[in-house]
């Protein structure tokens, strides 16, 4: 069980992976679809099937992974380790996929409410997806530069705000009336949306309105600029990771069929392209072919 849910390195926990995996984006449209007036009524029945049907499911997934979580050696403890696991991120999203229903059965809970938290369940596809399993390590890593950025955005916005208000307050007071209202103001301006509903109509106004503009554009790709840099700093340990890997199954010789196998699960884990994995491969045979004589294949020293 644990090599069929946590693994998947076999073909049936591939197909076991694929399936759940084409659940959750089921559930995702049901609860879209559900929101249509005229579709929900007509389909009623079926949605109220395919939602218990896929409670089942994902009921299931969630007590079997918290029961095999113990194979691995972070959750060994049978207690305190399935305890440590049900904290973990994906165990907590897994959990809050299933948890409408059964609160909804026990208090009345607006079904707007449960609908949008149903949602939810389209982050269980960061367990499937490697990309999604890239962006959320990506995010996790920088999250500290990511809210220092972002800090420093508020502490923006505020000072944009409170300058908008001192120049603007005679000449626009609805608009303009205070440092909160203002804070609308600044707050699309500065994330270059921009939605003209409020505007300085002052020379000094403008003026300052075009230097918040453009200092929001700086702002707003700082975050972006955060997050491709740890794109490629995350691409580049994975390949790292894989080209260890690849150095220690070549140092035993020859690598063997179900070497070669392990490897592919290793890129795909990793996310790595099955033509980037092998180039990587290729590469790394290539430097240790030519550190060996060519005749008694000993390293040249």
């Amino acid at each position: 069980m644990y090599g069929l849910l946590e693994a998947a390195n076999t073909p049936l926990g591939r197909v076991l992976n694929t399936l759940l995996m084409v659940l959750i984006l089921l559930n995702v449209t049901a609860v879209i679809f559900e929101s249509v007036a005229a579709v929900q009524a007509r389909y009623s029945t079926w949605f109220r099937v395919f939602e218990a049907f896929s409670i089942v499911v994902f009921t299931g997934e969630y007590i079997g992974r918290l029961w095999v979580c113990v194979e691995d050696p972070r959750y060994a403890s049978p207690f305190r380790g399935r305890l440590r696991y049900a904290r973990t991120p994906m165990a907590l999203v897994d959990l809050i996929a299933i948890a409408p229903f059964f609160l909804g059965a026990l208090i009345d809970l607006d079904t707007r409410i449960v609908r949008a938290v149903r949602l939810f369940r389209v982050f269980k596809l960061a367990r499937h997806s490697t990309s999604m399993d890239l962006l959320l390590t990506v995010v996790r890593n920088e999250a500290a530069t990511v809210a220092s950025s972002l800090f420093i955005m508020v502490i923006i916005i505020i000072l944009a705000a409170t300058g908008m208000y001192l120049i603007e307050k005679d000449a626009q007071p609805d608009a303009f009336q205070s440092i909160p209202q203002s804070i609308w103001w600044a707050a699309v301006t500065l994330t270059t949306v921009g939605y003209g509903d409020v505007v300085p109509v002052t020379v000094v106004g403008k003026v300052f309105g075009l230097v918040v503009t453009v200092a929001g554009v700086g702002m707003v790709a700082l975050p972006a600029g955060i997050l491709a840099s740890g794109f490629s700093q995350e691409l580049t340990k994975r390949r790292a990771r894989y080209e260890l890997e690849v150095r220690e199954s070549l140092s035993e010789g020859a690598i063997t069929a179900d070497q070669r196998k392990e490897l592919r699960d290793k890129a795909e884990d990793l996310g790595l392209s099955a033509e980037e994995a092998k180039l990587l491969l290729r590469n790394e045979a290539t430097a240790r072919t030519g550190m060996l004589c060519p005749h008694c294949k000993k390293p040249i020293r």
